[in-house]
């Protein structure tokens, strides 16, 4: 059985990419990284991540803290 996956348009390399994703410094990627705040992996000494990965995180995240944002005020 053959799985031609493309991996290049999925993955992200590099913390400054993943920053630049993420609206992030390379900085705040690093201390993320660190703090197990994001699925971030390490190939060599080579932050990655995958888009897929990242935007499920995030929408999980939202979802999880819809029912916070609903007792907050309106801007």
């Amino acid at each position: 059985m053959s799985t031609d996956y493309d991996l290049s348009a999925d993955v992200i390399w590099g913390a400054e990419a993943i920053g630049q994703f993420l609206g992030m410094t390379r900085r705040q990627v690093y201390h993320a990284c660190y703090q197990e705040h994001l699925p971030i992996f390490r190939v060599g000494s080579t932050l990655a991540c995958r888009r897929s990965t990242l935007m499920a995180f995030i929408t999980e995240r939202e979802e999880k803290n819809a029912s916070f944002r609903r007792g907050l005020p309106r801007a």
